[in-house]
């Protein structure tokens, strides 16, 4: 239930509220002209790929500059261990990316929502997302695993909120300038949502296309 309701944060609680309404229109009217709803979102079969997916890539640097290359397209990335030769064995490959807010209805050109339902959450939330990719050396080829997670922001009290610890006093005390508490909401910290299985798929689907004649990456609308 809390991930459907408005979060702290809402864009419904600031001046523009025609400007958004406006701009929503828009967004949906151009999401329309764009090859329609996604296959998820129509309901038709689809069929998902394997993660971990396995590609028959024996050249190590084209597999990592390839990875690399459609990871960045997605997040910044934080940290990478490349697949190494250690003696005669292979090591398992990590990239690890920065978490980054949620594409809403506004930002049509991002791709870090990959279905309608994902642009208005991350539009009334709070929203960040992040990414951890195992590259693991097999017979013939690697297996990638991408790994997307969802969190929603936990605040303590709505960013605009009138209710909150600056109350009138009448026990006589002197209200000071240094006493007053702006009202800003402070981050206590971020909720699980679980993983990003759209986006983990539009991202395998990416990297197949680039090391073979696999699909193509999933478009969001």
């Amino acid at each position: 239930m809390l991930a459907l309701s408005l979060s702290p944060r809402s864009p419904w609680h600031t001046p523009v509220i025609l400007v958004f309404l406006a701009a929503v229109v828009v967004s949906t009217i151009g999401c329309g002209l764009h090859q329609g709803l996604s296959p998820i979102e129509n309901g038709q079969t689809l069929q998902l790929l394997e993660n971990p997916l396995f590609v028959g890539v024996t050249d190590r640097d084209l597999l990592w500059n390839q990875l690399v290359d459609a990871i960045d397209t997605y997040f910044d990335i934080e940290r990478e261990e490349q697949v190494k030769l250690a003696g005669e064995i292979l090591t398992e490959g990590r990239i690890e990316t920065v978490p980054r807010a949620a594409a809403t209805l506004l930002e049509p050109w991002h791709s870090h929502s990959t279905t309608r339902f994902d642009a208005w959450q991350a539009t009334l939330q709070s929203i960040r997302l992040s990414a951890l990719v195992r590259v693991v050396p097999v017979d013939a080829g690697y297996r990638i695993e991408v790994v997307v997670q969802k969190e929603l922001e936990d605040v303590a009290q709505p960013e605009r909120d009138t209710a909150d610890g600056t109350a009138m006093r009448h026990d006589g005390s002197i209200a000071r300038d240094q006493d007053r508490i702006q009202n800003e909401s402070t981050t206590l910290g971020w909720i699980p949502l679980g993983r990003d299985i759209a986006l983990e798929q539009r991202i395998l689907a990416d990297i197949q296309s680039r090391l073979s004649a696999g699909p193509e990456p999933l478009d969001r609308f």
